[in-house]
């Protein structure tokens, strides 16, 4: 499980150096293999070691193929995905059409999302923290759950 949040930068050829906790956790779990990177939503990056990845697509096989909301979801994820792998210096170039969409150009945020890494623009990270507050509803939905 991935947790925790680092700041970094996206480097001027579009590659994300991976946080060392990052990276240490990679190379325990995942030693060797490639990675996909896409968004839902244009705004975020997510990084999912294959393996992850192919348990949900796994899960979204499941979903008949004439479901329009997975029609939607596929369309995203394929426009924004890539395959990728670490360079040795602990590296993953980060698709071009979502480095511009998502802003992932110089200083971002990583994070922790279970099982995947996200990454956003660390502006607007700062921003939606700031004008998204856990509210007490929230905080009520969670209990359900027992967190």
């Amino acid at each position: 499980m991935f947790r925790g949040s680092h700041i970094t930068r996206v480097d001027e050829k579009g590659r994300l150096k991976l946080p060392a906790e990052f990276k240490r956790r990679i190379d325990e779990e995942y030693a060797g293999e490639k990675f996909y990177i896409t968004s839902r939503d244009g705004k975020v990056a997510e990084i999912h070691p294959m393996r992850e990845w192919e348990k949900f697509e796994q899960k979204l096989a499941a979903v008949p193929s004439f479901n329009l909301a997975k029609q939607k979801l596929m369309k995203r994820l394929n426009y924004y995905g890539a395959t990728a792998e670490l360079d040795g210096q602990g590296r993953l170039l980060l698709p071009q059409v979502l480095r511009e969409k998502a802003d992932l150009i110089a200083e971002v945020v990583v994070s922790g999302n279970e099982w995947h890494l996200e990454v956003s623009n660390r502006a607007e990270y700062d921003k939606e923290m700031a004008e998204e507050p856990m509210t007490t509803d929230d905080w009520i939905e969670l209990s359900k759950n027992g967190v």
